[in-house]
């Protein structure tokens, strides 16, 4: 954007005649009469209007200088980033069917007297599928084979869901009818208290899903049985790499229990539980969502044909987003896609390209620039006189105002069937204000420096800075000796904040998108051989 000039003169016309009249009180104290309608008053207020228009002038010029300096080699303030929080939308019941939570779907926090309401907005698609229970069977520690419970749970006959004094690594493996990625489960037990000695509230047991590779924690939201001891329900939060595999032959979404090894002072069970019966059903299913509003096909003008065109959105700041923003361009065979680009350094008259300013809002095409050959070239495509252009869609929004608590994005902005309520199980966290100009001021030397090439530590740090500026702090460090001797290591810290002061050890570990796109930043400026 055009970075913002900042106003350096504090002095005002004001100031400058309440100086030139305490002046005249020491320099001629038989002046007395200091009142507007006096002629040398007149006289004050006129030189007092000529010097403020010359020092405002005259004490700009270093500073506006430097920015634009700025702007000339590139330097973008980075816009806001938007918090990211896991939204679960909770069934009124079962239901037959699927129920897609389509991307854009809206929740926000509760709006008060003294705080607007928050928007998050849902960023892909979530399937809430339905299930069955389809197998049940269990294995014992250290053996192979698999006990098949599923006839006996049809005749409703009981039996030991681990070995008769359990031990750790006993498993119940659960078979449902579907895999139900990022989806939560209902299991529905009806147990014999026999399962003595544990702790209900803190039982040794973990559930886990099969992703067809490894089995992931699944997150346990409630557990009504107290461990298996007792008929109740228990809700899983299954993780979205879930999906139907085959053991033993069965082909099944497969869920399982499993006995943990106690920890100091924590009871195990001294008898394994009996289960008498056995039902599994989906509950509702969780998805990722942004602090930003999601804004469509809004047109933005019309083309005059001519390179350098810039248009304005009606919102702004854009929140960056996992994908590029689409701009069409009206034709005669429809609506063409132009794509964005970071610069027009290196587009030709036929590419179709853009650039998106985030802070101030405006789509900019291709310039013309005239050789000094005395031909004229086109960097980027320009659309032809009278086309329509519009923004396919875009996020506005951002900014750590969106880090909200846990159970505090509760409202459903728009009614969804067979939905009855939302929460966000863990705080939003991710949310960073945008840059402001001080910042920039300090960045531009070392963008000046580093030019794009990774060479010395600062340079990782500030290309991987520069990549996801939403991080609290980066770090980079030789790899050590080996095989990895002459590499480089870069450590990334996450900004995360807590209500009580106290953080999880998940919430210091970087979002996997973010460490993709740090590690595509430096793949392109890393010097061969780190």
């Amino acid at each position: 954007m055009a970075l913002p000039v900042p106003n350096l003169d504090d002095r005002r016309f004001q100031d400058l005649v309440d100086d030139a009249k305490r002046l005249v009180q020491q320099r001629c104290p038989e002046w007395t009469d200091h009142n507007v309608s006096d002629p040398g008053v007149t006289l004050i207020e006129t030189f007092a209007w000529m010097t403020d228009q010359v020092l405002y002038r005259l004490n700009r010029i270093p500073e506006r200088n430097y920015i634009k300096f700025l702007e000339l080699i590139g330097v973008r303030l980075f816009p806001p980033t938007a918090a990211r929080a896991a939204i679960t939308f909770w069934l009124a019941g079962p239901q037959p069917g699927t129920i897609h939570i389509r991307p854009g779907t809206q929740a926000a926090t509760v709006r008060t007297e003294a705080d607007e309401a928050i928007v998050f907005t849902t960023v892909g698609d979530l399937p809430i599928v339905p299930c069955t229970l389809s197998r049940l069977a269990s294995s014992l520690a250290g053996e192979k084979e698999v006990s098949d419970h599923t006839d006996a749970l049809e005749a409703r006959t009981s039996f030991f869901c681990f070995d008769k004094v359990p031990k750790p690594d006993d498993v119940l493996l659960v078979g449902l009818s579907e895999a139900i990625p990022s989806c939560a489960v209902t299991l529905r037990f009806r147990c014999d208290i026999e399962g003595v000695g544990v702790d209900p509230e803190n039982p040794p047991l973990v559930w886990e899903a099969w992703d067809g590779y490894a089995w992931s924690p699944c997150e346990v939201d409630r557990d009504g049985t107290g461990g298996l001891n007792r008929d109740g329900d228990v809700v899983l939060h299954v993780p979205k790499s879930h999906t139907v595999s085959v053991i033993q032959q069965q082909r099944a979404g497969w869920l399982r229990a499993r006995v943990l090894k106690p920890e100091p002072d924590q009871p195990t069970y001294s008898a394994s539980p009996i289960i008498k019966g056995l039902t599994a059903f989906t509950i509702g299913g969780t998805a990722e969502a942004v602090n930003a509003e999601l804004v469509e096909n809004e047109l933005l003008g019309v083309s005059e044909g001519v390179p350098g065109q810039r248009f304005p959105l009606k919102h702004r700041p854009v929140v960056p987003g996992g994908a590029a923003n689409i701009l069409e361009v009206s034709g005669i065979e429809g609506w063409q896609e132009w794509k964005q680009a970071q610069h027009f350094v290196d587009s030709t008259a036929d590419d179709r390209h853009f650039v998106l300013d985030a802070v101030s809002g405006e789509v900019q095409l291709g310039p013309g620039v005239r050789e000094p050959d005395g031909a004229f070239r086109n960097y980027g495509a320009v659309p032809s006189k009278g086309s329509r252009v519009r923004l396919r869609s875009y996020l506005i929004g951002g900014g750590q105002k969106g880090n909200v608590a846990r159970n505090t994005i509760t409202v459903l902005k728009s009614s969804i069937p067979y939905v009855s309520r939302v929460q966000n199980r863990r705080a939003a966290e991710g949310g960073v204000d945008g840059e402001d100009i001080e910042a920039a001021k300090v960045r531009g030397p070392i963008v000046l420096r580093t030019r794009d090439r990774a060479v010395t530590m600062e340079d990782y740090e500030h290309l991987a800075r520069e990549a996801a500026p939403e991080v609290a702090r980066v770090r980079c460090v030789t790899a050590g000796d080996g095989a990895d001797a002459g590499g480089v290591r870069i450590l990334v810290v996450p900004a995360a904040g807590s209500n009580d002061g106290r953080l999880r050890f998940e919430q210091l570990v970087p979002a996997e998108e973010t460490l993709q796109r740090i590690a595509h930043r430096l793949e392109d400026s890393r010097v061969i051989g780190t």
